[in-house]
């Protein structure tokens, strides 16, 4: 039988983009937008993702989206979505390869916060909607990569939906328990399908990534 972890030790389910991530980085919307365009024949606009419903959502979501925009049916775009995701996550990562991100902001106090829940004994993980290489590139960029261990969390390439990334996230972990899961994030969206899959969810407000892992710490003690 699997031993009895306890209740207070947790599961850390970090979100990226404004949550970790806080710079507009127009390099992935480049690199949806030609990807797209390649395997799919389709010309969009320079902001297809902006033009649907893309906030929390997992890149496989937004795909789908944005080729429905582009007037694809479902059946058009299903045959061939899993097999664009890794290439929009290698077109991403070449074009991060040549840019200048001195500018990119992590959440201020993100790694002092990171750091406090590891030593507290929390086990950390992203959940984004990111595509995992892009995912681990940005936390490279911004100091925060040790904390995520490789073949932990969930990702844009794993699931359309972000409910179901938290179920992968959980077995990745050796099927951890949801009462003993939460995610940080900071849509609707990552509330919402957060309680679908049964797990808390904890969003960032005006005290930012910091003010959450602290409220998350208070509650945990």
């Amino acid at each position: 039988a699997r031993a009895t972890r306890p209740v207070t030790r947790l599961l850390v389910l970090c979100d990226v983009d404004g949550t970790l991530f806080l710079t507009h980085d127009p390099l992935a919307g480049t690199a949806l937008r030609v990807t797209l365009e390649s395997l799919y024949g389709v010309e969009l606009p320079d902001d297809a993702a902006e033009r649907v419903d893309h906030a929390g959502q997992t890149a496989l979501r937004i795909a789908r989206l944005v080729l429905r925009d582009a007037g694809l049916a479902d059946e058009e775009i299903t045959p061939r979505l899993a097999a664009w995701c890794p290439l929009f996550a290698a077109r991403y990562c070449e074009l991060l390869a040549v840019a200048n991100t001195s500018g990119w902001q992590a959440a201020p106090g993100a790694e002092a916060s990171l750091g406090r829940l590891a030593e507290a004994g929390h086990r950390l993980a992203l959940l984004t909607g990111n595509p995992e290489p892009m995912a681990r590139a940005r936390m490279e960029r911004l100091g925060l990569a040790r904390f995520f261990p490789p073949g932990q969390g969930a990702f844009g390439c794993d699931a359309e939906s972000r409910t179901d990334l938290v179920h992968i996230a959980r077995e990745r972990a050796g099927d951890w328990p949801a009462e003993a899961t939460v995610e940080i994030g900071d849509t609707s969206l990552d509330a919402s399908s957060s309680t679908a899959a049964g797990i808390r969810s904890i969003l960032v407000d005006a005290s930012g990534f910091a003010g959450a892992a602290e409220r998350l710490l208070t509650s945990a003690a």
